[in-house]
């Protein structure tokens, strides 16, 4: 199978297309002006041996928040693709997660963002920073 870039006319719309999002059920709540809110209700197959969700998939979910962050502070005009990203465990993520992430800075090569996941009770589940380096949208 050979993997193929997720081509839109719509910027806005490449998230719910692509297929790695969809497979996880991640939905875009917001992003824009440089935030963005990102939210997952797990099902099991998102499960680890303690019955939370998986490290992978949190760490997924700040990824994409950030990069969702990035891209809206240029107005969706490129996409990112990540360089480093830092991941800071605080406990397990059982339940519906939501996660919250900003450009700290930017320039019109890279952007720096922080993200945190938090369970539906309001605790904290894990933090992140990020850069991400900017390139062009498929086309």
């Amino acid at each position: 199978m050979t993997m193929q870039a997720v081509v839109s006319a719509d910027p806005l719309s490449v998230f719910a297309q692509t297929p790695f999002m969809r497979l996880l059920g991640m939905q875009r709540d917001y992003s824009s002006g440089g935030k963005a809110q990102m939210s997952l209700e797990p099902i099991a197959d998102l499960g680890n041996v303690i019955g939370a969700v998986h490290g992978g998939v949190v760490v997924t979910l700040l990824d994409v928040v950030m990069a969702s962050a990035a891209v809206s502070i240029i107005d969706f005009s490129k996409t990112v693709v990540t360089l480093n990203l830092t991941t800071s465990f605080v406990e397990p993520g059982r339940g519906k997660l939501i996660a919250q992430g900003e450009v700290v800075q930017h320039d019109q090569d890279v952007a720096w963002c922080k993200a945190q996941v938090r369970d539906a009770q309001g605790r904290l589940v894990a933090q992140a920073q990020a850069s991400f380096r900017y390139l062009p949208r498929p086309v």
